[in-house]
């Protein structure tokens, strides 16, 4: 006895060294049904399948009526594909011990490896009706878990479903069903689920906030942060529901409540930048660009290297037309992100206001190659073009974006304005009246590129004829 419970024997390393002398003949300590299943976990969890699976060979060897060690070695062949010889040790197994949940669960997954889906949901369906309680939630989400692997994402849900209709307060699938509930686009089935949940657990915060979180992504907002308020009076310290009860809030465009919502769950959580990040856009919207600059700084001192926070500062000054501060920020978001066409169309208009059109077109064309295929960059830069006075270069790069993107109204508006620069009225006013007639409501490009537009007579007559027509 004492060769079996020894101190020595208890040790994994030990067992390694005995197995790989039983392996090569030599001689070795027995081996029971426990000591192979160590041995085989260990090797599946170092990632060596091929050692684990000679492990589960010589296991089954040795103790050929073990449900147990049948059941590892169809696992592991799963894992490498052989996906027909699993299912016949599976119905080894079956004939030993019918009950056993991972039989089902293995089986559904070689019907899947093989591409017998009829077959894996007769599994899934005899499953659901042998088991009960406690061993059909576990079963359940087990299968969730193969049926991810495979891809089959519904199904995943439909796992998940039926575990909480089984056990409606299983923390795991009310975890779980969050996420798959968005990711499948299953919100009213998700809705229907958890109301009923919540009917008959009203002090589950988990499934109040599965239930506002489906109304958050069909755009409820109002139902819900209601859902939220249950989830957080239940839980007062509830980090996740005050996060997403203060996005809510901001897309109601309630910003003040928005940021004492997240204050609130500052006080409860470590500092994050991405909630100083929300308060300092919540600021922003508002108006109070100190206070958004504070929070966004706040924001880049836990994550120094996020470039998108140095560009929020920069939008802030942008929009109270400080320019050189601006361009300070945003070119400091730009060494971050060289890759940002976004940055790029800033950094140009902030030039362009500053009058440093060489500067500006080098942004702008930046952009412009950035983002070959958007029209929007190739607005900018002809926009530059046109305030630079750089009107010939502008009709050669309308030429190319059409080529590029195709006809746009835009380039038609833009078109007409350089036109008349050059004095080639006639052709103005018909780039003015093909414009017109594409996309009455663009007009304003033309008038932001140059409001004196409209004292132009020719321009005059075209709009008045236009709304004369209207």
């Amino acid at each position: 006895m004492e060769q079996f419970f020894g101190e020595g024997f208890d040790d994994l390393d030990e067992l390694i060294r005995q197995f790989e002398n039983m392996k090569a003949g030599r001689s070795h300590d027995f081996l029971d049904e426990d000591s192979f299943e160590q041995i085989i976990d260990y090797f599946d969890d170092q990632d060596e399948l091929r050692k684990a699976l000679q492990a589960a060979e010589l296991a089954v060897e040795q103790f050929p009526f073990s449900t147990l060690l049948l059941l590892k070695k169809a696992d592991l062949l799963i894992e490498a594909k052989h996906y027909q010889e699993a299912l016949g040790l599976l119905e080894k197994a079956d004939a030993f011990d019918p009950g056993d949940i991972y039989l089902y669960i293995l089986k559904t997954d070689a019907y899947l490896g093989l591409g017998r889906s009829k077959e894996a949901e007769a599994i899934f369906e005899e499953s659901l009706l042998r088991f009960s309680g406690e061993d059909k939630t576990d079963l359940l989400l087990e299968l969730a878990d193969v049926y991810d692997d495979w891809e089959e994402f519904d199904k995943v849900f439909d796992c998940l479903k039926l575990a909480l209709e089984n056990d409606p307060v299983n923390e795991e699938a009310l975890h779980k069903i969050c996420f798959w509930a968005e990711f499948t686009g299953r919100m009213a089935e998700s809705i229907d689920l958890h109301n009923k949940i919540v009917n008959e657990h009203p002090y589950n915060e988990l499934a109040w906030f599965n239930l506002g979180s489906a109304y958050q992504e069909l755009k409820l907002y109002e139902k819900s942060i209601d859902a939220y308020q249950y989830s957080i009076a239940i839980n007062d310290k509830f980090e996740y529901a005050y996060r997403n009860m203060a996005d809510a809030y901001i897309r109601l465009r309630k910003y003040s409540i928005a940021i004492e919502t997240l204050q609130h769950q500052q006080e409860i959580a470590k500092p994050d930048e991405v909630i100083f990040e929300a308060i300092g856009y919540c600021y922003e919207r508002q108006r109070k660009y100190d206070q958004a600059r504070y929070n966004y700084r706040k924001a880049y001192h836990i994550n120094p290297n996020d470039d998108r926070l140095y560009f929020r500062i920069g939008r802030t000054y942008m929009l109270e037309m400080q320019w050189d501060q601006a361009v300070r920020y945003i070119t400091t978001a730009q060494k971050l992100n060289a890759k940002s066409n976004e940055y790029c169309l800033a950094l140009g208009e902030c030039y362009l206001q500053l009058d440093s059109y060489k500067e500006a077109l080098a942004q702008l064309l930046e952009a412009v190659h950035l983002r070959p295929s958007s029209s929007r960059s190739r607005l900018y830069f002809i926009r530059g073009l046109y305030l630079g006075h750089y009107w010939e270069e502008a009709l050669i790069q309308l030429t190319l974006a059409e080529n590029e993107t195709g006809d746009k109204p835009g380039y038609h508006y833009y078109r007409c304005a350089v036109l008349l620069a050059l004095g080639r009225n006639k052709e103005a006013i018909l780039q003015l009246e093909t414009a017109l007639h594409a996309a009455p409501r663009q007009l304003k490009r033309l008038l932001e590129l140059n409001p004196a537009i409209l004292q132009h007579s020719g321009i005059v007559d075209v709009l008045a004829r236009y709304h004369g027509k209207k």
